[in-house]
């Protein structure tokens, strides 16, 4: 596993840490599919975070940014936007979560 930079995760995140990146993730979505509706959390996991980008800031740490209008990107299920809205900072937190294990942080 390739050791995490700050400067080099945001340079060429897709490419030194790409699997680091699949795996948080991954687990992010098998703990949120288990706790929640899994059609919604397959609709946000391919229609919204699929163009989503994560971050890290060292006094901040890491963040999802979510592309424009994330709830209406979501057609595959229909959710009101309140229960999306807290949903996905849920999932958004896994993430985060997820990313500061994966490296170690």
């Amino acid at each position: 596993m390739t050791e995490f930079d700050p400067d080099r995760f945001e340079a060429e995140k897709y490419v030194d840490y790409f699997q680091q990146l699949q795996r948080a993730y991954k687990n992010a979505f098998e703990t949120m599919n288990e706790e929640f509706d899994s059609t919604l959390i397959h609709g946000i996991d391919q229609q919204v975070l699929n163009e989503s980008e994560p971050f890290y800031d060292e006094d901040e740490g890491f963040t999802v940014e979510l592309p424009d209008d994330p709830h209406d990107r979501l057609t595959a299920v229909v959710v009101d936007e309140e229960k999306f809205e807290a949903v996905m900072e849920r999932y958004r937190e896994e993430i985060r979560s997820e990313l500061r294990r994966v490296f170690g942080l």
